[in-house]
């Protein structure tokens, strides 16, 4: 008489991370019939709201040194709104989950990598047919190191990991938390220089904003697209890779500091 072998951990948590990545994925790409319009929409209305008063304001086609414009805008959005994508739906990722908990075998840190991971390749997807519209209409935006490129795309992707995890944890105990994290949404999106160069400010004034680690990533993605692209000054990949670690540390700490009072909610 043969007896079942015990699984591994690894084995257990793979088979719950696809579970949870099925019905995630489900839910955002078929229940949810907008939601492939608003990935798509939402960046077209703000590259056309830019770009239409940019023509108002200089009427030129070439800002940036070393790339044009609208391509140099598209690369940086969409790194933006990777990353504040894995903070803004951390926030109820945790909650999104509870009955779940009946389960030993789900953690709370099991919806924030799912929904991180999905949002990511989600996130890929649209970027790719940016790309290919973009080509089209003549831009130039296929990367000039490709592997450059992509790895400043997994950098903001695991940067957009270790938020999800810090914020996943800090605004479910905290709710309030999470309604600054919100507010904090746009003004984030300029000071990370997603829609205007950083360079153009004064010294005194890009000292403090390029603490932001967004803006290095985005600096470093858009250096892989445009071979010659000045970033901007203060540019470092050992800094973006230093808050990449220290948060998904963190947050892998939170959550197991925290992880019955999480269940608990």
């Amino acid at each position: 008489m043969s007896t079942m072998q015990s699984r591994t951990p690894w084995q257990v948590t793979r088979s719950v991370w696809f579970a949870m990545f099925m019905r995630e994925a489900v839910s955002r790409t078929m229940a949810d019939r907008m939601g492939w319009f608003w990935m798509i929409f939402e960046p077209m209305v703000v590259i056309a709201i830019i770009v239409i008063m940019r023509s108002f304001i200089s009427g030129g086609h070439r800002l940036i040194t070393g790339a044009d414009f609208i391509p140099w805008m598209i690369v940086g959005m969409m790194g933006f709104f990777l990353v504040r994508e894995g903070m803004s739906r951390s926030q109820g990722a945790i909650k999104s989950i509870l009955s779940l908990f009946a389960y030993r075998q789900v953690q709370p840190s099991d919806p924030v990598f799912v929904q991180t991971w999905l949002d990511g390749l989600l996130r890929t997807v649209v970027f790719m047919l940016f790309i290919a519209a973009a080509m089209l209409l003549e831009q130039k935006i296929f990367p000039d190191n490709i592997v450059h490129a992509v790895f400043g795309w997994v950098s903001l992707w695991l940067l957009a990991l270790g938020l999800a995890l810090v914020v996943s944890v800090s605004a479910t105990l905290v709710p309030e938390i999470g309604k600054v994290i919100k507010m904090l949404s746009l003004p984030l999106m300029i000071i990370s220089g997603t829609i205007f160069p950083l360079n153009v400010l004064p010294h005194h004034l890009l000292e403090y904003i390029m603490l932001n680690p967004i803006a290095h990533g985005l600096e470093f993605i858009r250096a892989g697209f445009f071979e010659n692209y000045r970033v901007t000054h203060g540019t470092s990949l050992m800094y973006l890779w230093m808050w990449i670690l220290s948060l998904n540390a963190l947050g892998l700490i939170m959550h197991i500091r925290y992880k019955e009072r999480l269940k608990a909610q």
